[in-house]
């Protein structure tokens, strides 16, 4: 940190012995002391918090009921085959999105 200031509090944490000599590593990489590494990393990295998903999840699980219900009906001869592979298509890219913004979070 380019400033100096009065550091009176202290934070302690618990760390393998790798995960300690990889940040001892990076602080000395980045030419900083183990404090300035951290206090760095932690207040400017930014935080990714994944929205909530949740609704998606039950419209998406409603949708693969749906799509299970017509399925059973073609293949006990109610009606005849559609082809639904595009809904298949769609379903799995809202599947792979959902995904996505649950890794960032």
């Amino acid at each position: 940190m380019s400033k100096q200031r009065l550091r009176d509090t202290t934070l302690t944490i618990r760390l393998t012995k790798a995960e300690k000599e990889r940040i001892e590593r990076n602080a000395k990489r980045a030419k900083r002391s183990i404090t300035d590494y951290i206090v760095s990393l932690s207040l400017e990295t930014p935080i990714h918090v994944a929205e909530d998903v949740k609704p998606l999840l039950i419209e998406l699980k409603r949708i693969g009921n749906n799509l299970n219900q017509i399925a059973a009906k073609i293949n006990s001869g109610v009606f005849r085959s559609y082809d639904f592979q595009d809904v298949v298509d769609e379903q799995k890219k809202i599947y792979e999105q959902l995904l996505e913004i649950a890794r960032k979070g």
